[in-house]
């Protein structure tokens, strides 16, 4: 293994944090790296409705496809748009180090509470309504700069939401026009996997990237993904699980916010434990 050849998407953002694996890889494992830059579905189909489409797979089908044909060696992807389930033949290889994984509201400078807000994403909009409940919402799509241009410059909407993760690994601290407010965990619960970067590789190669990944990225994302496949969340269900440390804060629109404690034992079993917890919230059956 000379070469490893990365799967891509062609934003700016993707570049870069495929880049930072990249970089990574040839580090730990002394290899050459190339980058396959793909333009996906929900790239090109910028006029979507996200909600109405099914946002999951949109951004991550045809990376996968690479990897599966041997096109590519790996496919990285931001691992909240990766769908619950894994296709046949694939697997996570490893996460890197998860970033700040909050979500920031992004506010017109000068405006303490929006009347608008544009997002597509039904799990952002339900938590935003419970903090202004007079919003109104519409949809926003393109890279996190044309957004922060939407709501800055053209005033397209009073904010947005963006993560923080992709705010920093873009390097955008200030914005002209805007004003970036974080949001706890307690007031915004992040989407499964935000924050951090998964790694897809063939099944057979999985046991040899999982040395050199972030292990406690590992742990916290597979347990918050067992929650997503229990419940099969794609973009239709205003559904989050986010695990911090020793804490898991679950989102749904049937129940709103909740958290729960979680112990060594929870992480050893993740689908035991969200079909617990689902059981426990009335979302699952006994």
């Amino acid at each position: 293994m000379s070469k490893l050849v990365l799967a891509t998407r062609q934003s700016p953002l993707a570049l870069a944090q495929t880049e930072m694996v990249a970089a990574h890889l040839r580090n730990q494992l002394g290899v050459e790296t190339e980058l396959l830059r793909i333009v996906t579905t929900g790239d090109r189909q910028t006029a979507w409705s996200l909600e109405e489409r099914g946002g999951k797979g949109l951004f991550t089908s045809e990376l996968e496809a690479a990897v599966k044909s041997g096109a590519a060696d790996v496919a990285v992807h931001s691992t909240k748009d990766l769908p619950g389930d894994m296709p046949e033949g694939l697997a996570i290889g490893g996460y890197m180090p998860r970033a700040d994984a909050r979500d920031v509201l992004v506010l017109r400078q000068g405006v303490e509470t929006p009347t608008t807000v544009a997002t597509g994403s039904p799990r952002r909009r339900l938590q935003v309504k419970a903090i202004f409940p007079d919003v109104v919402f519409s949809e926003i799509r393109g890279n996190v700069d044309t957004r922060l241009k939407k709501i800055g410059t053209l005033h397209v909407a009073d904010g947005t939401v963006l993560a923080a993760a992709g705010l920093k690994r873009l390097d955008i601290d200030e914005w002209p026009g805007v004003e970036f407010l974080p949001l706890d965990f307690s007031q915004m619960v992040p989407a499964v996997g935000q924050g951090a970067i998964a790694v897809q590789c063939r099944e057979p190669d999985a046991a040899k990237f999982a040395a050199i990944f972030d292990a406690p990225t590992m742990r916290a994302v597979t347990l918050e993904r067992a929650f997503q496949t229990a419940l099969g969340g794609g973009c239709h269900t205003a559904f989050a699980a986010h695990v911090a440390a020793s804490e898991l804060y679950l989102f749904h629109e049937s129940i709103g916010g909740k958290s729960f404690p979680l112990t060594p034992a929870d992480f050893n079993a993740p689908v035991a434990t969200a079909a617990r917890i689902l059981r426990d919230v009335g979302l699952l059956g006994a």
